[in-house]
C-alpha cells in the first residue's frame, strides 16, 4: 500500500470511529434522559398503577443512580416486585447492598422476594445474611435462603446447606435440598467434582421427598463418571418407576465407551420391559459400541425387544445390518415382519441399495418376495430386470410383487409389452386386475408408443382383455386409441360397449389431439341406444366443452343452449353452470338466471353470477350486472356468495 492510500485508509478509519463514538453518546445521553424521566414519574405523587411499567423499564435504563429510588419502594406491597425487577438488572455493586440492606429491615412475603432477587444476581457478600435467614421462624423465609445460597454457591454456602439438611425443619427442608443440588450443579460447572458428590451424596442421605432424592441420585452419578456405574446400573434394576426412569435419563448423559459397555452388559441382567427401554435409551448415546448391541438384540430374544432394535437400526444401522433386518423379514411373524421392512425401505445409503440389488437374483420364496417389495418401495431401477422375470415365478406372492414393483417402476414400451402378453396368459381375475392396475401405471408414463402393444388387447375374444385394453388406451389417448373406444361403442358385445362409454365419457381432453372426443360424446348423446349411455355421453361432453381450450367463450355458450332441452337433471345442470361461470358472457348470465329458478341448483348458479357480473365481460351492461347481482343478494341464502355479491355490486356501483 503507498503513502497516500494509507492516509485514506486512516482517514477512514478515523471517521468511522467518531461517528460510533458519536452514536453511543447520543445513545447514553438519551438513556440518561429516560431514566430521569422514569425516576420522575416515581418520585411523583402518581397512582401507584402509574408506576409499576417505569419500574420495569429501569431494568433497561436504570443505573446506580436509581438504585435508592426503587429501594425505597421494596417496602411497597404493591410495587415491591416491580421495583425488584429493576433491581435484579442493574450493574453494580449498589443494587447488592440495597437488597441486603433490605434483607434486614423487611418481613415476610417482602423479604422473600428480595431474597429471591439477592439469589438471581449471586451476591456472595449475602452468603452470611442468607445463613442467617435459613433459621427463621418464616418457612418461606427459610426456603428462599436456601434456595438463594444454592444460586450463589460455594464452600460457606455449600456448609450451611449440609447442616441444614440434618436439622431443618420438614417444611423448609425441600428448599434445603434445592438449595444443596444448585450449589452442587455450581462445583460441576467449575471442575469440582469431589465437592459436589458430597453435596448430592448428602442429600440422597436426607429424609426428604422422594423428587429430591431422583435430583440428588442423577447428580451424584453424573458427578462420579465412570465412577457412578454402580449407582446407575442399581437405579435401572429397582422396582420403583421413578428411579428406573431417572436411570434411563442418566444412561444417556454419562459419557463413556466404558459406561456403554457397563449398561449394555447390564442389558441382560433386567426384564424384557426394561431391556427395551435401556436400548432406546443406548440409541442416544454417541458411541460406536451401541450399535453392536442394537444388532444383538434385533436378532433374537422377545419380539418387543427385537421390534424396538430394528426400529433404532433406522438411525444407527447401515448396509452391514441387511441380513439380520432380512432374517427378521422373512420369519414369518408379521409385526416383526413389517418392522424389518420399514427399517430396510428407511435405511440410507447407496451401498444398501446394491446390496438388496446383488442379494434378488439367488433370492427365492418369501426372501424373493421381500427383496421385490424392497426394491419397488426404494426404486432400485437396477434391480427392474429380474422383477420383470419374477412376473411369471412359481410363487404367487412373488408373482404379485413383481407386478405391483413393475407398476411402480417400469417406464419403457417393453415393459408394457411384457404386462400386455402377461395379462392375456393369466386367467385368475384377481391376478388379471394387479396386471392391468400396472399396466395403467405404466402406460401413463410410456405414452403413445405404447398403444401399438395394447390394440391387440381390445380385439381380443376374451372381453375383460378388451375391456382392459381400452381403459389402457384412455390413458393415452389420441386419435388411434379414440377410434378403438368408439369402435367398441358401435359393437354388440353388452359389457364392453358399456364400459367404452364410460371410458368416453371420461376421455382426457388433451387439446387438440382429443378433439373428435367431443364430436363422438355429441353423437352419443342424441343416439345412445340406452338411456344410461345417452346420460353419461351428456356429462362427458359438457365437460369436454368446459376443458376444450380450443372453443371461445361465445363458442362454449353456444354448445349449451344447443344442448338446453337434454340438460333436465340437477347433475347436468350443476356441469351446465360450471361451464358458464368459467366462460363469461352476457348470454352466459342470461341463461345463469334462468337455471337459477331451480331450487336444486339456485346456489351453484347464484355463484356463478357473481362470477359473470363480477367479470369485464363486452357486451355486458352495468344496470344488467346490477340486477343480476341485486337478485343474488336477495334470494342467495349463502353468506359467502351474497358478500362476494356485495363486494362486486359495489365496484360496478
Amino acid at each position: 500500500m503507498n503513502v497516500s492510500k494509507r492516509y485514506v485508509t486512516w482517514f477512514i478509519l478515523l471517521v468511522v470511529t467518531a461517528v460510533s463514538a458519536m452514536a453511543i453518546g447520543q445513545d447514553q445521553a438519551a438513556a440518561e434522559a429516560k431514566q430521569r424521566e422514569l425516576l420522575a414519574v416515581l418520585q411523583s405523587n402518581a397512582p401507584k398503577a402509574e408506576k409499576a411499567i417505569p419500574c420495569k423499564q429501569l431494568a433497561i435504563y436504570g443505573t446506580a443512580e436509581a438504585v435508592p429510588t426503587l429501594m425505597s419502594l421494596l417496602a411497597d406491597e404493591e410495587l415491591a416486585s416491580w421495583a425488584r425487577i429493576a433491581l435484579e438488572a442493574i450493574p453494580g455493586p449498589a443494587a447488592d447492598e440495597a437488597l441486603r440492606e433490605a434483607m434486614g429491615t423487611l418481613q415476610g412475603r417482602l423479604l422473600v422476594g428480595t431474597i429471591n432477587s439477592i439469589g438471581v444476581r449471586r451476591d456472595a457478600r449475602a452468603v452470611d445474611g442468607l445463613v442467617q435467614k435459613l433459621n427463621d421462624a418464616d418457612a418461606d423465609v427459610a426456603s428462599a435462603a436456601a434456595v438463594a445460597l444454592g444460586h450463589i454457591g460455594g464452600d460457606r454456602a455449600a456448609a450451611a446447606l449440609t447442616q441444614a439438611l440434618a436439622k431443618a425443619p420438614a417444611a423448609v427442608r425441600s428448599a434445603v435440598a434445592e438449595g444443596a443440588i444448585l450449589c452442587a450443579e455450581g462445583y460441576m460447572a467449575q471442575g469440582k467434582a469431589a465437592e459436589a458428590v458430597k453435596l448430592y451424596d448428602a442429600v440422597r442421605g436426607a429424609d426428604l421427598p422422594d423428587q429430591r432424592h431422583l435430583e440428588a441420585i442423577r447428580g451424584a452419578i453424573l458427578a462420579r463418571g465412570s465412577g457412578g456405574i454402580g449407582l446407575l446400573t442399581e437405579q435401572l434394576r429397582s422396582d420403583d418407576k421413578d428411579r428406573v426412569g431417572i436411570g434411563l435419563r442418566t444412561a444417556r448423559e454419562l459419557p463413556g465407551r466404558n459406561v456403554t459397555e457397563a449398561l449394555v452388559a447390564e442389558m441382560d441382567r433386567l426384564s424384557p420391559q426394561k431391556r427395551s427401554l435401556l436400548l432406546l435409551a443406548l440409541s442416544d448415546r454417541k458411541d460406536e459400541a451401541v450399535r453392536p448391541a442394537v444388532l444383538k438384540a434385533a436378532q433374537g430374544g422377545p419380539n418387543a425387544l427385537r421390534i424396538t432394535a430394528i426400529g433404532i437400526l433406522i438411525r444407527l444401522g447401515d448396509a452391514s445390518c441387511i441380513p439380520t433386518l432380512l432374517q427378521a423379514a422373512t420369519e414369518g411373524d408379521v409385526d416383526l415382519g413389517r418392522a424389518a421392512q420399514e427399517t430396510l425401505v428407511r435405511l440410507p445409503g447407496k451401498d444398501v441399495d446394491a446390496d438388496l440389488a446383488a442379494r434378488l437374483p439367488q433370492a427365492r420364496g418369501k426372501l424373493r418376495q421381500v427383496l421385490i417389495e424392497l426394491a419397488s418401495q426404494r426404486e432400485i431401477q437396477q434391480s427392474l430386470p429380474t422383477i420383470v422375470s419374477s412376473m411369471e415365478d412359481d410363487d404367487p406372492a412373488v408373482r404379485a410383487a413383481a407386478v405391483q414393483a413393475v407398476g411402480v417402476l417400469g417406464r419403457d414400451r417393453q415393459h408394457v409389452a411384457e404386462l400386455t402378453r402377461l395379462v392375456q396368459k393369466t386367467a385368475a381375475s384377481s391376478e388379471r386386475a394387479a396386471i392391468e392396475k400396472a399396466l395403467l401405471a405404466v402406460t401413463g408414463r410410456v405414452g403413445a408408443p405404447a398403444v401399438s402393444y395394447l390394440m391387440p388387447l381390445t380385439k381380443s375374444s376374451d372381453r375383460s382383455l378388451q375391456i382392459t385394453g381400452l381403459r389402457t388406451l384412455a390413458v393415452v389417448g389420441g386419435s388411434e386409441a379414440l377410434d378403438a373406444v368408439k369402435a367398441a361403442i358401435a359393437g354388440d358385445e353388452g359389457d364392453v360397449q358399456d364400459e367404452a362409454v364410460r371410458i368416453l365419457s371420461t376421455w382426457p381432453n388433451r387439446w387438440p389431439d382429443d378433439a373428435d372426443a367431443g364430436e363422438a360424446l355429441l353423437r352419443l348423446t342424441r343416439s345412445g341406444g340406452k338411456m344410461s349411455h345417452q346420460v353419461l355421453a351428456l356429462r362427458g361432453y359438457l365437460q369436454h366443452i368446459r376443458g376444450n381450450k380450443g372453443l371461445s367463450n361465445d363458442q362454449k355458450l353456444a354448445r349449451i343452449v344447443e344442448l338446453r332441452p337434454q340438460i333436465q337433471r340437477p347433475e347436468e345442470e350443476r356441469l351446465a353452470i360450471a361451464v358458464l361461470g368459467e366462460a363469461p358472457t352476457a348470454g352466459a348470465l342470461e341463461l345463469l338466471t334462468t337455471l337459477a329458478q331451480d331450487a336444486a341448483v339456485a346456489e351453484e348458479a347464484y355463484s356463478a353470477i357473481v362470477t359473470v357480473a363480477a367479470a369485464d365481460v363486452p357486451g355486458l351492461s352495468g344496470p344488467q350486472r346490477r340486477r343480476a347481482l341485486q337478485t343474488v343478494l336477495d334470494k342467495s341464502a349463502n353468506n359467502g356468495t351474497k358478500r362476494r355479491a356485495q363486494e362486486a355490486l359495489k365496484k360496478v356501483q
